[in-house]
């Protein structure tokens, strides 16, 4: 079961992200953008969910990722598996519930971590399970998501601290409210649905799941669906690096994710990387953004004369600027005066390089890039 038919009847048109099958817009992706930047959009997260309990699953995970992991119920945290070198293998949202700890992966992620992370257990009490199906999880984003959410949740206030969540009820259902790391630059809240693990379950939770989207879309004020494409124009906007363009194989500290790092905790996979380049106080590279004259490809090439500096990552049309917009990681020492090119079709066209984020919103993203 999913919410494709739902999707479908507000006009959705699909892609793939991971094994998942989403959302790639609903007709007019610059409307909604807009809508986001004014007013409040809502968007279906395709995450991998694990599950990890037993009285050992707190030290497990914080032993191998490299931010701490709460202790606290309903405090979560924004963390990085990385390999022997340093380099990011995975990023995700780790939340304390209970008994238990909710992992919210990038897609089609969430099983082969299992299986790598079952292989490690030896005499530890810990169980992981691949939880994915078991949830809806939907992401609500703008200046005014906060005033949205507060509208049609019941006996909870909205989570005031990032990454921390509250339980509560939406048209009677029990639904439980992530104030986010506002990835698309503006106040952002999730909201997660369960929907069962037996048949009879799923048939009535699903219902339910349906309800608390058409609750999130149409009362009180009115939220605009969006999809992938205007996911993707949004975090360029705010700065967010994106697991499948900017973080997978990059060692954090050129991306500036300080969010994602604690350099006061014990030793994890990489840590020795990652503390040997902040020691050395700056990253061979940054993450950057660029205003081209035209749209680039990711990888096109960024050049400063006759020199290659640097690669796009990604580049949209950007409606809230009404220009091409893009993020570059290029060398660290090429400077905000530097007059740069990228490669479009095999010709070089004037980029300007500008700091991350590209927007200000209402909400500065969580992981927009910092360097000391």
């Amino acid at each position: 079961m999913s919410l494709e038919t739902v999707h479908e009847d507000h006009g959705a048109t699909f892609c793939s992200v991971g094994n998942r099958r989403v959302p790639r817009d609903y007709g007019r992706p610059e409307r909604a953008h807009r809508a986001v930047r004014n007013g409040v959009g809502l968007t279906e997260m395709p995450y991998g969910v694990l599950v990890v309990s037993g009285d050992d699953r707190i030290e497990y995970v914080d032993n191998v990722v490299s931010n701490r992991i709460p202790r606290e119920d309903g405090q979560g945290t924004y963390a990085l598996l990385l390999d022997p070198q340093g380099r990011i293998e995975l990023d995700m949202y780790v939340y304390c519930a209970g008994e238990q700890l909710l992992l919210f992966l990038p897609p089609g992620e969430a099983t082969p971590l299992a299986e790598q992370w079952r292989e490690k257990i030896f005499i530890e009490d810990v169980e992981i399970s691949v939880a994915t199906d078991r949830f809806a999880i939907f992401g609500v984003h703008g200046p005014y998501a906060t005033e949205k959410v507060a509208s049609v949740l019941n006996d909870v206030s909205t989570p005031d601290e990032r990454l921390s969540f509250n339980r509560g009820k939406m048209a009677d259902v029990g639904v439980t409210v992530i104030r986010t790391d506002a990835p698309t630059g503006e106040e952002g809240y999730e909201v997660v649905c369960t929907t069962g693990t037996t048949t009879d379950e799923m048939d009535r939770e699903w219902s339910n799941v349906e309800l608390v989207f058409d609750t999130l879309i149409t009362r009180g004020m009115n939220a605009a669906p969006f999809g992938r494409t205007t996911w993707e124009s949004l975090t360029l906007e705010a700065g967010t690096p994106l697991f499948e363009y900017e973080l997978a194989g990059e060692i954090p500290n050129v991306l500036g994710l300080r969010n994602a790092l604690d350099f006061e905790k014990g030793c994890y996979v990489g840590q020795e990387v990652v503390s040997r380049v902040e020691n050395r106080g700056r990253p061979s590279r940054k993450l950057a953004g660029l205003f081209p004259d035209s749209l680039p490809e990711s990888g096109a090439a960024v050049f400063d004369g006759d020199e290659s500096v640097g690669e796009v990552t990604r580049a949209v049309d950007s409606s809230s600027l009404d220009r091409p917009a893009a993020m570059a990681l290029v060398e660290y020492d090429v400077g905000m005066d530097s007059e740069l090119t990228v490669r479009v079709d095999g010709d070089e066209v004037a980029a300007e390089i500008v700091p991350l984020p590209l927007v200000d919103g209402s909400d500065p993203s969580g992981r927009a890039p910092q360097y000391d």
